[in-house]
């Protein structure tokens, strides 16, 4: 699973920054983010069950998880690839439909990275509630997080550092498990639901205090990549708590 978005995202602190707006300009552009973030994840869904059960689908799981690591270490690398992209065109400057084209290319690869997990989970698991059920957790998980930020007004800038250093310390475990062939296990998910946390305080402060106005394509594209690892994981968590 890719591991959000490793070193873009974060947005220097600017004359025209967000937060030095009117209070009409800032809640205008809030507004706009998270309607982005939420049709970016129904676009997901919507995605994801069309290919999840479709054939083409279905054998690219069964491809990438059932096959040498070496099939799933390529589609972790081209989604690496394909995601630097799509933030690189959502953070555009210069023209507003290739942000949006970003956002779309982003959602495409978050729902190719995650159809070998939501496979399994849909026609291996006996647990038929484990999708449903990690979609409320996160939602609730990043709700609660969502709002820890917008009551302090915290900046959490400071944590970008630490989470870069964390999911490149991450994608080494992943990859030497893969080359290895051991399980990372219950604490592994537990882990990156910790990061995927602090991804989610940091993105929402940014969308505070560092976005200017009309960057709210780029602030909900890193918002979903934090929703959708945190998901990754917790499906992952779930799937390790009800396994025999």
């Amino acid at each position: 699973m890719g591991l959000g978005s490793l070193g873009r995202g974060h947005v220097e602190p600017i004359h025209g920054a967000v937060s030095q707006e009117s209070a009409e300009t800032r809640a205008d552009f809030i507004r706009k983010t998270y309607v982005h973030l939420g049709g970016a994840i129904l676009a997901f869904v919507a995605l994801e069950y069309l290919f999840v059960t479709s054939t083409a689908g279905q054998n690219f799981a069964i491809w990438a998880f059932g096959g040498s690591y070496v099939n799933w270490l390529m589609v972790l690398g081209g989604f690496m690839v394909v995601g630097w992209l799509a933030e690189t065109w959502a953070h555009s400057d210069t023209s507003q439909s290739t942000q949006y084209i970003g956002l779309g290319l982003y959602v495409i690869a978050e729902v190719v990275i995650m159809c070998p997990l939501l496979y399994i989970c849909a026609y291996l698991a006996k647990n038929e509630n484990l999708i449903p059920m990690a979609g409320i957790m996160t939602l609730l998980m990043f709700g609660g997080l969502t709002a820890t930020v917008f009551i302090t007004k915290k900046d959490f800038s400071f944590m970008r550092g630490g989470l870069m250093l964390a999911s490149f310390g991450a994608l080494g475990v992943i990859i030497a498990g893969m080359a290895f062939g051991f399980n990372l296990g219950l604490f592994f998910s537990v882990a990156m639901l910790a990061l995927a946390s602090g991804y989610v305080l940091y993105y929402t402060s940014n969308v505070i205090h560092r976005y200017r106005p009309g960057q709210h394509v780029a602030a909900s594209l890193s918002l979903f990549a934090a929703v959708a690892l945190m998901f990754y994981y917790m499906l992952m968590l779930l799937l390790e708590l009800t396994s025999d």
